[in-house]
């Protein structure tokens, strides 16, 4: 198993954890003593893994599967562990984690902390945040236990490994691939842990144009995931863009940059297909280890971006002029504009390395409103952006239920369709929807005894600025809140945090416009709970400045 340690170097996990203690950020020689006198209160480790699959995995950010086809380019986990010291004794950690996934399932989360906590018991494992960057090429990383229990009570056997899309399709499992990336994921946290060392951080904002709003509002009043605004009916874009790149840089003792975290409005969404890819995050990682070294740490982050993508929806062609006129890509242009942002800034931030910023981690599990379904929601005939039919969502599983059971039967009956490339596509397709429809029921019941629910939350204060995470895919009206009446000086607002299940949280505009991201199937928290995600994390924002 290979990974990038605090020096850059590719080794083995063995050779990393029986030499860590031999050097320090510059690679010289260090006894007990030196070690002891170099302590200061701010230490920090970095390490990364690669986390790509050695086999065919279903691959996830569709509405049907798709079985993997080849490797574009790795996909990484990146941890980048903070420890602060008072009486030169540890105090406070925050372990951030990224990692080039569509989201951070409970499963993979939970597996992590477990494997962490047995390697090194000393880490407090709640301290342990993981995001997603949320690209579209990788591997499921999720089960659907729910699922299993309901067509089990329907006579129908799905297995939890394959429970996400009711067929085995005959590759790595999620529930393989989960074991295999926690364990490497595991490996780099103990590896970032092991390898820290006194350092100092610098933070700052910087500004590239990567995500666009990607819903088309038109002059009826409805409005439309990637509706095309060419026609007459174009009103205007809905939502707001944030342009802004919030930088954080890490320095060793000596004040050599060792890495960066990054945190853009923009899910990493550009590429599709069958091969896996980090996205437009492998460019950026490439173009700033050529301007920086090729040791340099990257820990992306997807700020509030539920309504974002980096597809251009308006100046089309323009854009895909300056493409063709500059010789790169839509992942290279963006690659070269996040590369500018942190460079930009970069003789600045070297004026301004904090070696004893204030570190303190809160982790809350805080109760939002569920979002509350009508008994009009369920029983009212309507066509949603995957389902073109027009019937209600009791209907919609009923039918959808045959369509299942149909298929299942007919693949059982003639196993040679699985020879057929895509065979699973149909079966899979239909199952997906299935699971939404049927999860739009069960909420319905639900609501009337728990109408709300826990989710998590973590607030990382680092001197004079902020971190703050959740679990959705955030529309970003909800981050530019947090972000305008933050107390913190710069605020990084990181989605797809520490848990998943938890789907789009829309504004009111967004679900009186009716587009994908805001329909009932995509979203268990609504505005209501949204408002009130806002106010807790300003509460837990303002609480780590209380002591002041």
């Amino acid at each position: 198993m290979l990974f990038r340690n605090s020096f850059g170097l590719s080794v083995s996990l063995t050779v990393v954890l029986a030499s860590l203690w031999m050097f320090g950020p510059a690679g010289q020689t260090l006894c007990a003593a030196d070690a002891a006198e170099a302590a200061g209160p701010l230490r920090i480790g970095w390490a990364s893994t690669d986390i790509t699959p050695e086999k065919p995995v279903v691959l996830v950010g569709f509405s049907s599967a798709r079985i993997s086809e080849g490797v574009l380019d790795p996909i990484t986990a990146t941890a980048l562990v903070l420890e602060s010291g008072r009486d030169g004794k540890p105090d406070e950690i925050a372990i951030l984690v990224s990692v080039d996934l569509v989201g951070i399932g409970n499963d993979l989360r939970d597996l992590v902390r477990k494997k962490v906590g047995q390697a090194v018991p000393e880490i407090d494992v709640a301290k342990i945040v993981l995001n997603a960057t949320h690209t579209h090429c990788a591997p499921a990383y999720s089960t659907s236990p729910d699922m299993t229990e309901k067509l089990a009570k329907l006579g129908i056997d799905v297995s939890v490994q394959w429970s996400p899309w009711g067929i085995d399709m005959g590759v790595m499992s999620p529930v393989e691939y989960i074991e295999f990336a926690a364990g490497r994921i595991a490996g780099a946290i103990e590896q970032a842990w092991k390898s820290r060392r006194p350092g100092g951080v610098s933070f700052g904002l910087s500004h590239a144009v990567v995500g666009h709003n990607r819903l088309t509002a038109y002059y009826d009043g409805h409005s439309q995931m990637y509706g095309a605004t060419n026609r007459p009916d174009f009103s205007h874009v809905e939502g707001y863009e944030d342009h802004a790149v919030n930088l954080l840089y890490t320095w060793d003792g000596d004040g050599k940059l060792t890495g960066v975290a990054i945190n853009v409005a923009c899910p990493s969404q550009v590429s599709g297909g069958s091969r896996i890819t980090a996205d437009y995050w492998h460019d950026a990682r490439n173009e700033l280890r050529q301007r920086l070294g090729e040791r340099l740490f990257v820990l992306p982050q997807c700020s509030a971006a539920g309504d974002q993508s980096p597809v251009v929806m308006v100046e089309k062609s323009a854009e895909s002029r300056m493409e063709r006129l500059s010789g790169r890509n839509r992942r290279q242009q963006i690659a070269v504009r996040i590369a500018d942002a942190v460079t930009a800034i970069l003789p600045a931030m070297e004026k301004h390395i904090e070696r004893a910023p204030v570190l303190v981690h809160r982790v809350a599990e805080v109760e939002l409103s569920r979002r509350q379904l009508s008994e009009a929601d369920i029983k009212t005939p309507r066509a949603t952006h995957h389902r073109p039919q027009v019937e209600s969502v009791e209907q919609a599983f009923e039918r959808l239920l045959g369509e299942y059971r149909k298929l299942r039967q007919e693949l059982e009956a003639q196993p040679e369709r699985k020879q057929k490339r895509g065979w699973f596509g149909p079966i899979t397709a239909v199952y997906w929807r299935l699971a939404r429809a049927s999860r739009v029921l069960d909420r319905y019941e639900l609501q009337k005894t728990q109408p709300t629910m826990p989710v998590p939350v973590h607030v990382i204060r680092l001197g004079e600025m902020v971190i703050a995470t959740n679990p959705f895919e955030l529309y970003l009206d909800f981050g530019a809140q947090m972000k305008a009446r933050s107390k913190a000086v710069q605020t990084f607002v990181v989605e797809l945090a520490d848990g998943g299940g938890f789907g789009y949280l829309p504004t009111q505009r967004s679900v009186a416009g009716g587009a994908y991201g805001a329909i009932p199937e995509s979203t268990l928290i609504g505005p209501d709970g949204g408002r009130q995600l806002v106010e807790r994390t300003l509460e837990l924002i303002a609480s780590v400045w209380a002591d002041e």
